[in-house]
């Protein structure tokens, strides 16, 4: 018996060791990609994209291929998703402080502009409407200014 609860133990805590990393941790260590996170957004936007237009050019076949467009259907959700994450775990939790003063105009806007690309990306994922990847490449064009600047230059907290 002492055996097999020292076998459990030890495969436990492999399992926990080996855990895969989803996103930047939530440690407060410094080490930030703010213009990387930009750029992963920009890339799940195309992405969207791409699948609402391979989801429609699909749905027209005479022959649909229904396991293509389910395929398609919940490429687009995830990466909708990604973006949910990366507003929320990233920027809203780690990197938007509150703020007082001057500065809270910024972080107003902060705020509504990530609230807004919540709900934009959600509604990518109830819809193939490409009319809500416009709306959240620009919000995202939009946050990434207000919170870079005019220049790009790194943020700072």
């Amino acid at each position: 018996m002492h055996r097999f609860v020292s076998v459990a133990s030890a495969f436990v805590l492999t399992l926990a060791w080996t855990a895969p990393a989803l996103s930047h941790c939530e440690i407060p260590c410094g080490i930030y990609g703010d213009k990387m996170r930009f750029d992963m957004i920009e890339e799940h936007i195309a992405t969207i994209e791409k699948s609402m237009n391979q989801i429609a050019e699909l749905s027209k076949a005479g022959d649909m291929n229904y396991n293509q467009i389910v395929r398609w259907v919940t490429n687009k959700d995830e990466h909708a998703g990604q973006i949910q994450h990366i507003a929320s775990q990233y920027f809203l939790t780690q990197r938007i402080k509150p703020a007082d003063g001057d500065a809270r105009a910024k972080y107003d806007k902060h705020l509504e502009l990530l609230h807004q690309m919540l709900v934009s990306a959600m509604k990518c994922k109830q819809t193939t409407d490409l009319a809500q990847v416009e709306k959240l490449r620009a919000l995202n064009q939009e946050f990434r200014a207000s919170y870079l600047g005019p220049e790009g230059e790194a943020h700072t907290h």
